[in-house]
């Protein structure tokens, strides 16, 4: 038996692609067991299972990696799209698709200006979504019933404002107990915020006022504070929310959400009450100013009533005055009467003696006379005009029956109507064959018109002789 000539040529062992995938990525994680590899996050995502895929990169090259579920939980940074990051891990290779990654253990940004980029955009974004807006801002309550402070229930801070409160006026302070940095402290701190305005009005009382705080730190150490959930939760509070992060030079993305800012937590807790003393100063200067007001105004009524009441007449001189002119009215009615008479009396014989009464009466009875001698004469008038009136149409009556048509047919004479009831008073318009209507006076009878004009040759008709001509009216 022969032997192959490519195990004879070579000394070489051969590897199987399993061995060779498997010797390559001992040697890539004994190598690169622990590295820091800084880099621009790109691509990142996460899967149901969630675990997060992205990919770093620099101006030269790209690298795959990868974080497991229970390393996510722990970031204080969210990965996000154009990051510059520090990832901590180890290098491994993948068989199955022949590539390398890191499997990231941590992730930091790299230094204070990835820090400062992050902030600037993620502050951009949000302002562009209203959440700055001063027309969101709520004016703070003058004096709080409750107080409810968000923050670390074992730092100086809740300390401090609880000092500042009981010194300057006492209110009952609630603390919802929260991390202020590292992991989940700022779920805890949205949380928080958004627990204190769901609380509903019973055992535990509302806040009216709302305090987040923190102590000072560096830039990493406030993170939590400019994280989108904490930024969103405040801006949504329906409570008044003063945030009080770090020192006076320490600006977070909350304190552009709250309703107001204060520099310090000691300057919140005096943001949320006033002092009491100077309070109770301020009330006492009003109620002084107000009852030398009340002093004031009641002197000047009281000179104003004086005035009015000497300007007011005494009342018994006002009813001896009006008794004197009741006296003078009543002497008058008792003599008025009777003087009224006699001078009524007086005018009346003055009248009678200017007024000569028996001429006036004779004047009276000659017009009397005069009115019935026109009565009669205008009776006989009347009389007369009536009986020529029937007189008159009695002749026009006599005139009319003499030339009535009915008259003339009473003495022989008949009327030729045509078929219209119009007269036919020619022979022209008597054509053959006409019917007509010869009226008589008694009645009418139809006929017709036969014959030719020439055979109704028109003859002479013959006068008749009367006694008295003058009875004969025209016809028509």
């Amino acid at each position: 038996m022969s032997e192959d000539p490519s195990e004879t040529s070579h000394n070489t062992p051969a590897f199987s692609v399993s061995e060779l995938s498997a010797a390559l990525k001992r040697t890539v994680e004994d190598s690169f067991g622990y590295v820091r590899v800084r880099g621009e996050i790109s691509q990142p995502k996460v899967a149901a299972s969630g675990h997060c895929y992205l990919r770093l990169k620099d101006e030269g090259a790209v690298i795959d990696g990868v974080m497991w579920r229970g390393t996510m939980s722990k970031l204080k940074v969210k990965p996000e799209e154009g990051m510059d990051v520090i990832a901590t891990g180890r290098l491994t290779t993948y068989p199955g698709k022949s590539s390398y990654q890191i499997v990231i253990e941590s992730l930091e940004l790299a230094g204070v200006g990835a820090l400062l980029k992050l902030l600037e955009e993620r502050r951009k974004k949000l302002m562009a979504e209203g959440l700055f807006e001063d027309t969101r801002k709520k004016p703070l309550p003058y004096l709080p019933r409750v107080i409810g402070v968000v923050t670390s229930p074992t730092g100086a801070v809740i300390r401090d404002i609880l000092h500042r409160v009981q010194d300057r006026f006492p209110r009952h302070v609630i603390v919802w107990p929260v991390r202020v940095q590292g992991e989940g402290a700022a779920e805890e701190i949205a949380a928080a915020i958004t627990g204190f305005n769901a609380l509903p009005y019973g055992e535990i009382p509302k806040p009216d006022v709302l305090i987040v705080a923190r102590g000072g730190g560096s830039l990493e150490d406030l993170w939590a504070f400019n994280e989108e959930v904490v930024v969103r939760a405040a801006a949504a509070s329906k409570i008044p929310l003063i945030s009080a992060v770090g020192h006076e030079t320490d600006w977070t993305l909350i304190d552009h959400a709250s309703d107001r800012r204060a520099p310090t937590p000691t300057a919140a807790a005096e943001l949320a009450v006033p002092v009491r003393l100077d309070l109770m100063a301020h009330v006492q200067q009003r109620a002084t100013r107000l009852m030398q007001a009340t002093g004031r105004m009641l002197s000047e009524l009281k000179i104003h009533l004086d005035g009015l009441v000497r300007g007011i007449p005494r009342l018994d001189a006002v009813v001896a005055e009006k008794e004197q002119a009741l006296d003078g009215l009543v002497g008058r009615l008792s003599t008025g009467p009777r003087a009224l008479l006699q001078a009524k009396a007086q005018d009346l014989g003055i009248l009678s003696a200017r007024l000569n009464l028996g001429s006036f009466a004779r004047d009276v009875n000659r017009q009397a006379q005069d009115v019935g001698q026109l009565q009669q004469r205008l009776g006989r008038a009347a009389t007369r005009a009536i009986t020529d009136a029937h007189s008159r149409w009695d002749s026009l009556a006599a005139r009319l029956e003499s030339v009535s048509p009915t008259r003339v047919l009473e003495r022989g004479y008949a009327m030729v109507l045509g078929p219209e009831n119009e007269p036919i008073t020619g022979v022209a318009a008597a054509a053959p064959g006409t019917p007509v209507t010869i009226r008589f006076f008694d009645g009418n009878v139809s006929a017709r018109i036969d014959g030719t004009p020439a055979d109704r040759a028109p003859r002479t008709p013959t006068k008749r002789k009367t006694s008295d001509p003058g009875d004969q009216g025209n016809l028509f």
